[in-house]
């Protein structure tokens, strides 16, 4: 398929044949976590924010979901966040990383010294997964299928990542780092979290972790908050769509019995798996990254 048939393909899919009402089995008794997420146990960085969406969904479906505090630009209150978690729960069954940052001032770093961009959607969510592969083993072991999936939110930007698809100079801050800007900062870490999801399934597959990533569509959401007026009102009108068409994909990753089977894979809207191609798989750079994420999280282990 030609880059712009990719392009159109992913900017403007065909209508989703995946429709949870209908094809979502029951997940009750089931253990999930949304970063940045609003449903089941809600890792946010912001209790109110949080507390609103809680209270939103009570009143809209009568199911409680549970704030969890998750600040992904700090390694330590990953841990911290993983560690509580893991306190009050013996399994997690589904974990949604969902949370992310898009192209903010290119002087905003994580707590630690990171990118912001890459701190928090790649080397954050990497954390906290890593964090809680005893209660997603436990998972897997207790689910029907003995799997536990990851879902990894990435984005239609990982094509337009440039060589090398880590630059490793530009991950904390630096002369490199600003010369690549906070748009290609943000190519890079929506690279960057397929990379980790895609190693992920290959060291966990036996174990029954699946792992897979997605990219939810365009969609009209406070992700933009940092683009400038202009490009924020011409992707929101020409190219986004309804903030909740964004869960389609992801549900279907995380629940549907047909990719149950499906593990180191990309899925696109809606509710589509997608063949990788170089720019989504390069198995080199993901050991690579995967031995960097190890290194950086020496002193912030869950003990």
């Amino acid at each position: 398929m030609s880059s712009v048939s990719n392009f159109l393909s992913q900017c403007y899919p065909p209508k989703s044949k995946f429709d949870p009402e209908r094809d979502m089995p029951d997940l009750t008794g089931k253990v999930i976590i949304v970063t940045g997420g609003n449903t089941v146990y809600m890792a946010s960085r912001s209790k109110s924010r949080a507390e609103r969406a809680i209270t939103d969904l009570k009143q809209e479906t009568g199911k409680e979901a549970i704030f969890l505090e998750l600040d992904l630009a700090s390694l330590g209150k990953v841990t911290k966040a993983a560690k509580e978690f893991m306190s009050k729960e013996p399994a997690l069954h589904i974990l949604f990383n969902s949370g992310g940052v898009m192209t903010p001032p290119i002087e905003q770093t994580t707590e630690d010294g990171y990118d912001l961009q890459f701190g928090t959607n790649v080397l954050g969510h990497a954390h906290f997964t890593l964090s809680l592969l005893p209660v997603l083993l436990e998972g897997a072991k207790s689910s029907p299928d003995g799997k536990a999936r990851v879902v990894c939110t990435s984005s239609l930007v990982a094509y337009h990542n440039t060589e090398p698809q880590v630059k490793f100079d530009t991950l904390k801050d630096g002369a490199a780092r600003h010369k690549l800007g906070k748009r290609g900062l943000y190519c890079q870490s929506k690279y960057g979290v397929i990379a980790f999801s895609n190693e992920l399934a290959k060291r966990y597959k036996d174990k029954g972790i699946a792992s897979n990533a997605v990219n939810p569509g365009n969609l009209a959401t406070e992700l933009q908050r940092h683009s400038s007026t202009a490009g924020a009102f011409i992707t929101n009108t020409v190219f986004s769509h309804p903030a909740p068409m964004g869960a389609l994909t992801q549900l279907y990753a995380a629940t549907s019995p047909e990719v149950a089977d499906v593990n180191g894979g990309w899925f696109i809207p809606w509710a589509r798996q997608y063949q990788h191609s170089a720019k989504t798989k390069n198995e080199e750079m993901e050991g690579k990254l995967w031995d960097w994420i190890e290194e950086q999280r020496r002193g912030h282990l869950v003990e």
